[in-house]
């Protein structure tokens, strides 16, 4: 009995290590290769579907798993994409993004399952992310001024999100199989 329930925490440790990396990829992916640099702004302004799936993470697998792929995935992009500078930026604020939707998406027992609650998650979270960028940004540029040419692009990067991830979830959380892995 011992060695079957050692066995079986083992491969749920592995299950939960090959979702989180496969979680990361997937929001590295969605940003590296679906992304449009705006000519608004010349320091940053880049709007891709990285965002859709920091949200698709955090809503289906709860918070730690939304932040750290959130967090790594497009910390990677930054690192590889020729936007190191921003990567620290980065890094802070979607690991907060994705920690705070998966945090309301999952509370009293939700687990990602009302739409309701994935909307006003997904929301609750753009002022901190859009905030954290923005301070970031002031400290970068020394300005305060400067900051304010990113946030039409982090606000349509967000909105085109919501709009992905929120259809995406609801028939994500539709197919048996999937619907398990989230339990």
């Amino acid at each position: 009995m011992q060695k079957t329930n050692t066995l079986s925490k083992q491969r749920g440790k592995t299950t939960d290590l090959v979702i989180q990396a496969m979680l990361v990829a997937l929001v590295f992916i969605s940003t590296i290769f679906l992304n449009i640099k705006l000519p608004i702004a010349s320091n940053g302004g880049l709007v891709h579907l990285g965002t859709a799936m920091l949200f698709i993470a955090s809503i289906l697998f709860g918070p730690k798993k939304g932040a750290i792929a959130g967090a790594v995935g497009m910390g990677l992009f930054d690192l590889v994409g020729g936007w190191l500078v921003w990567a620290p930026i980065t890094i802070i604020s979607r690991a907060l993004q994705g920690y705070i939707v998966g945090k309301i998406a999952w509370s009293n027992g939700s687990r990602g399952d009302s739409i309701a609650k994935n909307i006003i998650a997904t929301i609750v979270s753009i002022p901190v992310m859009v905030g954290v960028y923005y301070i970031g940004e002031a400290i970068m540029f020394s300005s305060f001024i400067m900051p304010l040419a990113s946030i039409p692009g982090d606000l349509v990067q967000n909105g085109i999100g919501i709009i992905i991830a929120i259809p995406v979830c609801m028939v994500l959380k539709k197919i048996p199989y999937f619907a398990s892995i989230t339990r």
